[in-house]
């Protein structure tokens, strides 16, 4: 009797076994959605620091108000500014489009890199991850071993992603992962000169008491505290699920709906992220309306998880496939944002002496299966070619710089900090070598930017490009390959000219390898490599001879 019983237990356990294997993403991605949740509190007023109820000075004189708004995963072609827009232009941004007509739009503008948070670390401190160490983006722990196992159990042909378990276990905690205490950021500096500083959304520089933004300069924070929108069974919320993304099928899992104020425990937002943090954006400029205040409107949107409300996605129309059309609805709420934003400070009289910068964070994702967003260029965010890097930057300032100001001279996101410093009056940090240059003069018309060898990096890990005038060279150390490019005769990166043109490839290679011949080390490692298509999304299978590059992070 105990024999069969113990037959039958086993029997059991073996098939227990051999179901969990054949569902294997759904026990992981079950066990990821029921660990590591954190209890949310009820959604909760934001007690914003008031300013004087009356300005000694009239608005117009004094510095001026800096409102910097910061898009994520924003495609160069989503906007209507360059000719572009959502669906083939069916939804357009009027908004950005009038805040880029009302000052410089920079035509050739780039990303820190093709990935958020050192994007974002570049913004902040105007240097390269050769001088910071803050080169990969801060993963949470086994999210890059979760990743790699439901990514290569899919049937897309792709090569395998490669985890490096060793460093994943042996990294430091995620929220440990960011900017070192003695970087100084443009918050810092233009706290010393006299502004209130504001950081509302998305941060991803790190939580610990030394990177947190309210340690980087800010005098009062809204953080993003997870990831999603609203909560996925809101009654007012249209999702889009990807099946061909692992990451997305990770985020589905892990993310909650949740902010912090000042380092608070986490409550819920009061509406649809991209709303909420807009809203509380308008309280701060009024709150602030009597002092020079900067104001860092860092958007989730348009990131995955694709949500967007229900009245956003019924204005977009019937838009295929209805990934496209989740998509489209919050690229309309990212709009109405800088539209309401605008009529804010409007509204308070502030208009004429407030500069508004606008920015994305890196280029569109392939990993939405949105082949246009990066329109007419080559590859997506998690790559290195133009459709990973190239972003809208706009800046407008009444008075200083004129309507219409179209400029052709490359720049990128490490020259916001000194250019935001000198529209402030501030100072640069005395002993720390800034990488970015003042674009002002560029901007005014008054003089043009200058830089060493004329060039601008880029790097992730061993996957590191120059590009020095019109000349870029991308270099991939895992794949051993190069491509070179003439962006002057070449601006999408068609012919690669690496194998006919080896005196260029010499000569742009030295000056990667002069860039990094005293590099910090990365502050920690990079956990996968994963394999990115440049000429397809992830919502294509991939088939011998297409492009790709590995990307380490």
């Amino acid at each position: 009797m105990l024999k069969k019983i113990l037959i039958a237990i086993a029997t059991l356990l073996v098939a227990i076994a051999g179901l969990a294997w054949f569902n294997k993403k759904t026990v992981i991605l079950f066990l990821v959605s029921h660990t590591g949740r954190v209890d949310v509190a009820p959604k909760q007023e934001i007690a914003w620091d008031q300013g004087p109820e009356g300005r000694q000075a009239d608005k117009l004189e004094g510095p001026p108000n800096i409102v910097f708004i910061v898009a994520d995963d924003l495609g160069i072609n989503d906007i209507s500014t360059f000719g572009g827009g959502v669906a083939g232009g069916l939804v357009p941004t009027p908004n950005i489009d009038r805040l880029a007509a009302r000052g410089a739009i920079f035509q050739q503008a780039y990303a820190g890199t093709g990935t958020c948070a050192p994007s974002r670390a570049m913004l902040m401190t105007g240097r390269y991850p050769t001088r910071t160490g803050f080169e990969f983006t801060p993963t949470p722990a086994g999210m890059g071993g979760i990743v790699s196992r439901i990514g290569n159990d899919m049937d897309n042909g792709l090569p395998p992603i490669l985890w490096n378990k060793q460093a994943d276990e042996g990294s430091v905690p995620f929220e440990e992962q960011g900017l070192p205490g003695e970087e100084v950021t443009v918050a810092e500096l233009l706290k010393q000169a006299g502004y209130h500083t504001v950081h509302i959304g998305k941060w991803h520089l790190g939580r610990s008491e030394e990177s947190r933004p309210t340690a980087q300069g800010f005098d009062e924070s809204l953080l993003m505290a997870s990831g999603l929108y609203l909560p996925g069974d809101d009654p007012d919320v249209v999702n889009a699920k990807l099946d061909f993304d692992p990451i997305d099928q990770f985020l589905w899992a892990r993310m909650q709906y949740a902010a912090s104020f000042n380092n608070s425990e986490w409550f819920e937002p009061g509406g649809y992220l991209t709303d909420y943090w807009t809203d509380e954006a308008s309280k701060v400029i009024e709150a602030n309306r009597n002092r020079p205040f900067f104001l860092y409107l860092a958007h989730w949107g348009v990131h995955t998880p694709l949500q967007a409300t229900q009245e956003d996605y019924d204005a977009v129309g019937d838009i295929q496939p209805e990934r496209l059309r989740v998509y489209a609805a919050m690229v309309r709420a990212l709009d109405r944002s800088v539209g309401r934003i605008m009529d804010k400070l409007e509204e308070e009289g502030l208009a004429d002496n407030t500069v508004i910068v606008f920015t994305s964070d890196n280029g569109g994702a392939g990993y939405i299966g949105l082949p246009e967003v990066n329109a007419p260029y080559r590859g997506w965010k998690i790559t290195l070619f133009e459709g990973g890097i190239r972003v809208p930057m706009f800046v407008s300032w009444p008075g200083k710089i004129a309507a219409d100001t179209t400029i052709e001279t490359p720049v990128a996101h490490v020259d916001l900090m000194p250019t935001l410093a000198a529209i402030a009056g501030a100072v640069l940090p005395a002993g720390v070598e800034i990488d970015g240059e003042n674009l002002l003069p560029e901007a005014t018309g008054s003089g043009h930017v200058e830089r060493q060898d004329d060039a601008i990096f880029w790097s992730s890990g061993y996957y590191r490009v120059v590009r020095a005038g019109d000349w870029k060279l991308q270099v991939n150390g895992r794949q051993e390959k190069s491509w070179l490019f003439n962006l002057a005769d070449d601006p999408t990166e068609q012919v690669n000219l690496a194998d006919s043109m080896p005196g260029k490839v010499a000569q742009l290679q030295s000056l990667i390898d002069a860039h990094w011949a005293n590099a910090r080390e990365p502050l920690y490692p990079y956990i996968v490599e994963s394999p990115i298509m440049v000429d397809k999304t992830a919502a294509d299978r991939f088939e011998a001879g297409d492009e790709y590059i590995y990307w380490p992070n």
